[in-house]
């Protein structure tokens, strides 16, 4: 019955969102399914990857990533785990992106989710330009979608990350919200060739222009992106990890795009 009421609320949603922005949906995981994320729909990120972040992303394992009772399933955990040709780490999550299975230009991207808490943790759904292994970071363009650091547990932060001559540069804004973990919400932005909204549930808290990264085609929010969807722990953000908060879940219950 849950489940149902979930997706009544979700078509809902998704039709008011194309009847209001003339949005056409054309990619989705419904998370229907039960076992390992749709491999034809979604890749994994392996390792220690970036911000000196306490865990190791873990490939296909599904106590990490999991599809259950129609959502996406991401959990980090203190544990003792030995990785196939890695030393034994102690902390284990999971980054699930789409880099050369699918990648838009503009449009609106959207998750519902409900948000892990205590200190430590680091939830992302985000978005990086398809050229990343040739241009590198932050050159090819990085969309904060959604991330919450656990000192913060209130605050959404929705952030567009670029360079400009060589040098990082961002823009981003926040949003005070009402307890974000207790309870799911929509997060998502509308990118068009000109600016990227963000929105938390309907509440639109932060715009950027993308002339702020450059004018013309060259600019990085001008070209395709793919998306990615994480649980970080700890890091340069992140901050103190509290072992007793953990294991912790971040819960999805549907990824959409929508174009024009």
């Amino acid at each position: 019955m849950m489940k149902t009421t979930l997706i009544v609320f979700g078509l809902l949603t998704a039709l008011a969102s194309v009847r209001a922005g003339e949005w056409k949906l054309v990619w989705a995981d419904e998370f229907n399914y039960s076992g390992l994320p749709d491999p034809a729909k979604w890749g994994y990120e392996e390792g220690f990857v970036r911000n000196h972040e306490s865990q190791y992303y873990t490939r296909a394992r599904r106590e990490n990533a999991r599809v259950e009772n129609g959502m996406l399933v991401i959990e980090c955990r203190k544990e003792h785990f030995k990785p196939e040709n890695h030393a034994a780490v102690e902390y284990t999550s999971a980054s699930l992106n789409t880099d050369g299975i699918a990648s838009w230009c503009y449009g609106r991207i959207e998750m519902r989710a409900k948000l892990p808490k205590g200190k430590g943790v680091w939830p992302a759904l985000w978005m990086m330009g398809t050229n990343h292994s040739v241009v590198g970071w932050p050159a090819c363009g990085e969309t904060d979608i959604m991330e919450l650091v656990g000192k913060q547990p209130n605050t959404i932060h929705g952030t567009l990350h670029f360079g400009a001559k060589g040098k990082h540069r961002s823009d981003g804004g926040k949003l005070e919200a009402d307890r974000p973990s207790d309870d799911f919400h929509i997060y998502a932005v509308e990118w068009y060739p000109d600016r990227i909204d963000f929105f938390y549930d309907t509440n639109k808290y932060h715009t950027v222009t993308l002339d702020k990264a450059g004018q013309g085609a060259d600019n990085p929010f001008r070209k395709p992106h793919y998306l990615l969807l994480n649980f970080a722990l700890g890091g340069s953000w992140g901050g103190p990890v509290d072992d007793a908060n953990l294991p912790q879940k971040y819960l999805i219950d549907y990824v959409r795009v929508y174009q024009q």
